[in-house]
């Protein structure tokens, strides 16, 4: 399925390579930056947000880390948007594969809000290639108490 942004509005020019990857069945937009194989640090960015929102610290991160990437989670950006259901568990899955497409071994996540919760499933789902999670302003799933149905008093 095609994206609804024109990639030339939001993938723009920086010390980053703007890579499309297929996994999933579906391509997936990633801002690139690095060459090593063996490990890479995972940016993952909020609703409504895209890679942009990482921008600045990609470059910072790249200093001390040899591969750092911020990936459009599947229906952002430029990343597909597909039809039919589309759940954590299915984000944790797209990241997963593109990771494994760039032919990168084991991997480091950082997540903010719903990249976070995604974060939080990749390390359920991926325990021997997933170094490391850092989650900011998404809550540990295990951790969230059902509301519906509970009155506040």
């Amino acid at each position: 399925m095609k994206t609804l942004i024109p990639a030339s509005a939001i993938e723009l020019e920086g010390p980053w390579t703007h890579r499309h990857v297929s996994a999933g069945g579906a391509t997936f937009h990633v801002a690139d930056m690095g060459q090593d194989m063996d490990h890479a640090l995972v940016l993952l960015h909020g609703f409504p947000e895209h890679w942009w929102s990482w921008r600045e610290v990609l470059p910072l991160l790249a200093e001390s880390t040899s591969r750092v990437f911020a990936l459009d989670l599947r229906g952002f950006g430029t990343s597909d948007l597909t039809r039919g259901d589309c759940d954590v568990t299915q984000l944790a899955t797209d990241v997963i594969g593109v990771v494994r497409a760039l032919g990168v071994a084991s991997f480091s996540v950082a997540g903010l809000g719903v990249g976070g919760t995604v974060a939080w499933m990749i390390g359920a789902l991926a325990p021997l290639e997933l170094r490391s999670v850092a989650v900011l302003s998404a809550p540990h799933p295990l951790g969230i108490q059902p509301v519906i149905g509970r009155a506040p008093w």
